[in-house]
């Protein structure tokens, strides 16, 4: 057991979650970094021995997804450190589409991961949070302030992590628990890599909606060219873990705040629908 303060980390085999957990090591947190297949820790643990900190970084298994794998993951974590200090809920799984070409378990899958697999790991290491006064920091994306086309099933599970942590935050912080979400932007990471999107057969499949889908693909091709690295956006999780008293909504560059406040300021909508609708002509 230890007296330093630990941290469990979703998602950590590349992106934001892997330079997020190189800054919480870096910054003297015991780091429980956690993916749901370890055979890809090879990037992150080469990295900790680069930076100094391999001795704060412990992999383990967990699957947003399984209930049964984040308790166990849980259950060693306070067996062998005696203690959570902070979780970052970062696992996550970008989705491009429309809701009229996406099957209904296409739809379902996103919300499993996005938004259930945040729900069932927060719920899980809330009783050890509660004991050390501890932080919830959830990843979650501009996309769960602004509905962009083609990301109907991820907004969407995006803007529900952001009510379920809003309504969350004043309830948690009378048992001394504080909640966070961080709001990226575009990221150059591996987190639409991942996609494998085949844009010709997406376009090819798109039937009606392939001009838009062509406009939209080639807008987003444009903003991941001068997208954040994943180092930059993970600095404000790290200030959230840090700062004695983080805001509740921290979003990770001018661009990402400028955009989110179109929402924020848009009572009656028209400003969002001006903005997303240049998006897809």
């Amino acid at each position: 057991m230890t007296s330093e303060k630990t941290v469990l980390i979703t998602g950590t085999s590349s992106g934001i979650g892997l330079a997020a957990a190189l800054g919480a090591a870096r910054a003297g947190w015991t780091v429980i970094a956690t993916m749901r297949d370890t055979g890809k820790a090879g990037v992150l643990l080469r990295a900790a021995d680069e930076n100094g900190v391999a001795d704060r970084v412990q992999v383990k298994r967990l699957d947003v997804v399984d209930p049964e794998s984040v308790t166990a993951c849980l259950q060693e974590v306070i067996a062998e450190h005696g203690r959570l200090d902070a979780l970052v809920n970062n696992a996550g799984a970008a989705g491009v589409g429309t809701i009229e070409q996406s099957s209904l378990d296409d739809v379902r899958a996103t919300m499993e991961v996005n938004f259930f697999g945040v729900v069932t790991t927060t719920r899980a290491a809330l009783p050890h949070l509660r004991a050390s006064g501890g932080r919830i920091i959830t990843v979650s994306s501009v996309g769960g302030v602004v509905g962009q086309p083609f990301n109907e099933a991820y907004c969407a599970a995006k803007f529900a992590v952001e009510g379920f942590m809003e309504s969350l935050a004043p309830v948690a912080a009378t048992v001394g628990v504080g909640v966070t979400v961080v709001e990226p932007g575009a990221v150059a990471s591996e987190f639409v890599a991942n996609l494998g999107l085949d844009i010709p057969a997406l376009l090819a499949e798109a039937g009606p909606y392939a001009p838009a889908l062509q406009a939209y693909l080639s807008r987003t091709q444009d903003s991941f060219a001068n997208a954040q690295s994943p180092a930059e956006a993970a600095a404000p999780i790290i200030a959230a873990l840090t700062d004695e008293r983080p805001p509740f909504r921290i979003q990770t560059s001018p661009w990402a705040r400028e955009f989110s406040a179109t929402k924020l300021a848009d009572l009656d909508g028209s400003a969002v629908q001006d903005l997303t609708r240049a998006w897809v002509r």
